[in-house]
């Protein structure tokens, strides 16, 4: 009895240091990554860093970075130059933080720092970007609709499909184009989320007005199906 013991007590010593091991490494890397950002935020925040030097912390941060980034980068994302690798660094972070900085961008800025931004809240899938992005759907840059009926898409919510729905007899061309592509996305969305009403509506308004006749049918079928199911 007493040597069993022993060997529970020793198997008991054993497990416990080994939990402390375990929990030390843990912390252990979480200081060095925690050191590894503060070492990248410093690239960025000085302003005669280099090019390549803040690319490459962009990078990293992609890896590594968490809402403390944020701040920093934010004001790389209206950069025509850095633009799409500051998006790439904090477009991953689950934070609310970066849906604010991606929304202030769509909110004020132009070209490719503007549809950079788009494409990513479409990406995060940020239901209070519907708005603004609906907005964006009759601007007169056609890259800009383009990105916008595709992240509304993406979003697949009620409101991003209503916004579709509403542009589709309003626009022509490449930007109509994605709006029907955004409209697919959205209804297939909805349906996924057991939505079948609603996805059933956006597969009729599309069977009555998508521009080509293949889309036309895909739409009509598809709402049928969900009609009857």
């Amino acid at each position: 009895m007493k040597t069993q013991a022993a060997v529970l007590a020793g198997a008991a010593l054993l497990a416990a240091s080994s939990t402390a091991l375990a929990q030390k490494a843990s912390q252990s890397a979480g200081n060095r990554k925690r050191q590894g950002q503060d070492e990248l935020i410093e690239v960025l925040k000085k302003e005669d860093s280099p090019r390549k030097a803040r690319v490459d912390a962009l990078r990293v941060l992609a890896q590594v970075g968490d809402r403390a980034c944020v701040p920093v980068v934010a004001p790389l994302l209206r950069d025509e130059e850095l633009a799409d690798m500051a998006r790439y660094a904090v477009e991953p972070i689950p934070d609310p933080a970066v849906d604010e900085a991606l929304r202030a961008v769509v909110a004020e800025a132009q070209g490719r720092p503007l549809v950079g931004a788009i494409a990513s809240l479409g990406v995060r899938r940020d239901v209070k970007a519907v708005p603004a992005l609906a907005a964006k759907l009759a601007d007169a840059d056609a890259q800009v609709a383009v990105a916008a009926a595709k992240s509304l898409g993406c979003i697949g919510t009620a409101a991003a499909a209503q916004a579709l729905r509403d542009a589709l007899p309003k626009t022509t061309g490449v930007a109509q184009a994605a709006v029907v592509e955004g409209l697919f996305r959205a209804a297939e969305s909805l349906a996924a989320l057991g939505q079948r009403p609603a996805a059933a509506e956006v597969y009729e308004t599309l069977a009555k007005a998508a521009p080509l006749a293949c889309a036309k049918d895909v739409a009509a079928k598809r709402a049928e199906s969900l009609r009857k199911a």
